[in-house]
């Protein structure tokens, strides 16, 4: 599997209409590649919390208008497209939810994931917004890919739960805050470690509302070795052949999950 991950600057003075136009010539400049992954939030940012009812979209690619320029540019590239996250305007009462679109190659919406886990500690995002209920699974061609999104890092039974429906690469676009780096490459590691699984981490550049975000996204093998990295916080498309025949081999060599009592 050839996955290009999209480390995308999130620019206030950026318009979002600008920042979509942008976003769907550099998934369109990954023709050949299996998939595509976009960061959380890149629409609007993560922390542009005074933004999300302004921006908020409707998921459908007939009505959205990032989920039109998304499906196209999947159609385009011929890729598999997992577009990041967008501030999702509910279908009643007003609600919002940060959901993450998937799109297959032919432009169709092949997943919907609403973030289960939302961060703030009843503010910003965790007061603003909805939290999404169901774990999500995508069966694309090659491997089943499990859906998951920055903060739902820190909660490792939402990953057991992907990998009992059978993901073996796990998907995470993130806004993850600069200041705590250390702690995104430690998670994004141990997920793939306790699940030996791949883990495709794609996070943003630049600052959103003030907020620095850490970059450095990143591909993990299901030995916890990282097959590739972004080496600053800038923009940058990071591209990495994954040998999926590791998923197997290492969950027999280290047969661990066997051994789950819980």
């Amino acid at each position: 599997m050839r996955a290009s991950l999209l480390q995308m600057q999130v620019d206030p003075d950026e318009s979002v209409a600008s920042r979509r136009e942008r976003a769907a010539a550099l998934v369109r400049g990954q023709a050949g590649a299996d998939l595509v992954v976009l960061p959380e939030l890149w629409p609007v940012g993560a922390f542009a919390h005074d933004r999300f009812a302004a921006e908020a979209e409707d998921a459908d690619p007939a009505t959205g208008p990032t989920a039109l320029a998304m499906s196209a540019a999947a159609r385009d590239a011929g890729v598999w497209l997992h577009a990041g996250s967008i501030v999702e305007k509910g279908e009643e009462g007003g609600a919002l939810y940060n959901t993450s679109l998937v799109f297959s190659p032919t432009g169709e919406l092949a997943a919907a994931y609403r973030k289960i886990h939302r961060f703030g500690f009843d503010r910003g995002e965790a007061a603003l917004m909805t939290a999404g209920t169901t774990p999500v699974t995508v069966p694309h061609p090659q491997a089943t890919l499990g859906l998951a999104t920055c903060y739902d890092l820190r909660f490792p039974e939402l990953f057991r739960a992907l990998v009992d429906a059978g993901a073996g690469v796990l998907v995470v676009p993130a806004g993850w805050p600069a200041k705590r780096a250390a702690h995104w490459s430690l998670f994004t590691r141990a997920r793939a470690v306790e699940n030996q699984c791949f883990v495709l981490a794609c996070g943003t550049a630049g600052t959103h509302a003030g907020v620095a975000q850490a970059g450095h996204s990143a591909v993990i093998d299901p030995w916890g070795e990282t097959v590739a990295e972004a080496a600053t916080t800038d923009e940058t498309v990071l591209t990495v052949d994954l040998d999926l025949t590791q998923i197997e081999k290492v969950r027999e060599v280290f047969p661990v999950l066997k051994d789950r009592v819980l």
